[in-house]
């Protein structure tokens, strides 16, 4: 079977000039983004996904997503509404409140931030969670971000991965709880190289040679699919493309790409989806078929088919948002800087999430935690 040459990861020219006006805007944004996570987190995160956690999981989940879902709406209007990047939707229609499991190619390192937008638009934000290699986990305030949200942290080794990946994924089966689990099966971002050696790969073990995705792995897939199957509405196939050319983080921040961001959605029914693990191995690769010549269709066309109405964002809306998280924040920072109390709490809250990110540590409901000690009680006697 041939190697074919991939497509360029990242083509054209750049679709704005990096302008010093740019720069300096670019680093506000970023400044806004940071010192607003930092205050969510801390004044918010820690006790809505601590405090209230020790009484009830699920309104800790509500209560959570209703305050990272508000500040997560700063990236779209960061993208759309400063960077003018046009957000272009097309396929299936995804209903809000739906509890799915998304697949999506992985062609730069910011597809799983243009999620967001999607997710903003079905009312359902603060309930996306990502399974993400453990790296991003370590990053200062948005790795503790990260946890806060019950994102799932993988190290791309299956014998490393399995035992927590299940067991997180064990935490999420209430089908009360609103849930979009997105999964990038590629396991990392496409650059030429990569594609090579995905290529080469293919050809050894007669598997589909595929030119702009990277063939799939499918351990993880099939693991959220065993443990999740009979809570999930659908599965939704996510396809993203780039006009003109794949931005990275700092692209975004400065506003000089992508110029579009094109999202197909096509809609798989769970039980259209093979049920044993080498089946669902075999879907899944031809899934990433279909998606490797809806690209290559993409670049000659320029647009996927199938176009769909999404609403715009509003302006006001976003606006009126950005305005109240940048004044709760200021209020917040106030305080902890002139309070000795508010100081004495923002080290201690540092300080927990610090070893809890690290060790993936999450409290149990206190009744939780009665009913194993009564029940280990009666055991022993």
């Amino acid at each position: 079977m041939a190697v074919h040459t991939p497509a360029s990861s990242c083509f054209g020219a750049k679709y704005q000039a990096l302008a010093p006006l740019r720069i300096l805007r670019g680093l506000v944004c970023l400044l806004v983004l940071l010192s607003t996570a930092f205050i969510m987190l801390v004044f918010f995160g820690f006790i809505s996904a601590v405090i209230v956690r020790l009484f009830s999981v699920r309104y800790s989940r509500r209560a959570t997503s209703f305050f990272f879902g508000a500040w997560l709406a700063l990236w779209p209007f960061l993208f759309e509404k400063i960077n003018k990047t046009k957000v272009v939707f097309s396929g299936d229609d995804v209903p809000s409140r739906e509890r799915i499991l998304l697949i999506a190619n992985h062609r730069t390192e910011v597809d799983w931030m243009y999620l967001w937008d999607l997710a903003l638009r079905k009312g359902c934000l603060g309930y996306i969670k990502y399974i993400l290699k453990s790296s991003l986990m370590r990053l200062p305030v948005f790795g503790w971000s990260f946890h806060i949200l019950e994102f799932i942290p993988v190290e791309r080794k299956w014998e490393a991965d399995e035992s927590i990946m299940r067991h997180m994924l064990s935490t999420f089966k209430d089908p009360q709880d609103p849930l979009w689990l997105a999964l990038f099966p590629e396991g990392t971002d496409f650059t030429d190289q990569k594609c090579l050696r995905s290529q080469k790969y293919a050809a050894e073990h007669g598997l589909p040679v595929l030119k702009n995705v990277l063939l799939p792995k499918t351990k993880g897939f099939c693991a959220c699919l065993q443990e999740l199957r009979e809570s999930l509405t659908a599965v939704y196939d996510v396809t993203i493309g780039y006009k003109n050319r794949c931005p990275s983080f700092l692209d975004n921040v400065f506003g000089v790409d992508p110029s579009e961001v094109h999202i197909h959605i096509r809609c798989i029914p769970i039980d259209t989806i093979p049920v044993s693990e080498s089946e669902m191995s075999t879907w899944l690769i031809n899934r990433f078929q279909l998606k490797d010549q809806l690209l290559s269709n993409f670049q000659i066309q320029g647009q996927f088919p199938d176009p769909a109405t999404q609403r715009d964002l509003s302006a006001v809306k976003s606006i009126l948002n950005c305005m109240t998280i940048v004044a709760v924040t200021g209020t917040c920072m106030y305080y902890s800087f002139s309070s000795l109390w508010f100081k004495l709490y923002v080290s201690l809250v540092c300080s927990y999430l610090v070893p809890a990110t690290y060790f993936n540590i999450r409290p149990q409901p206190i009744h939780t935690l009665l009913k194993t000690r009564s029940n280990c009680h009666l055991s022993n006697t």
